[in-house]
């Protein structure tokens, strides 16, 4: 099986000019969990609940080593300024990952899978020759793996 056997072709897409509170309406009335974000036809970035959900998150603030009248920093200055970036976010272009992680049409099941795991990505825009064609969720891969092997009852 491959992405193109399981994959939602009706797939919500937002514009990098939609404002989070409309984001997050949509993601509710239609009870996705992300969106890819385009932009003249190409997946610019992705919008998930998670992306979302971060914008509240409490920031964890870099460290510093105070010598003598100097701070210095001690990494972790580039993740703080991207969690800034999405607190502050107004619009999708703001607070959207990218690049999005995206699978052609004829990626195994199993690497969509491990895509998931390993880069905590949901959902997975799906590409034909660099174009959208569909999406893959969690809940899409729960599905198929319900129906290709039914649980004893």
């Amino acid at each position: 099986m491959n992405a193109r056997d399981i994959m939602n072709v009706q797939v919500v897409t937002l514009e990098p000019g939609m404002l989070v509170p409309d984001i997050a309406r949509i993601f509710s009335k239609r009870g996705i969990s992300g969106a890819p974000v385009m932009e003249n036809g190409e997946v610019i970035g992705i919008v998930t609940q998670l992306d979302l959900i971060a914008r509240h998150a409490r920031p964890h603030y870099p460290a510093y080593l105070p010598l003598l009248d100097a701070r210095i920093p001690l990494g972790g200055q580039r993740e703080y300024l991207e969690v800034v970036r999405r607190i502050l976010a107004m619009t999708a272009r703001d607070v959207m990952t990218t690049p999005a992680q995206s699978v052609d049409v004829e990626a195994d099941l199993e690497d969509v899978a491990t895509l998931m795991v390993e880069e905590k990505v949901n959902p997975v825009p799906v590409l034909e020759h660099g174009k959208l064609v569909g999406i893959i969720s969690e809940a899409d891969l729960i599905r198929h793996l319900e129906e290709a092997q039914p649980l004893p009852s």
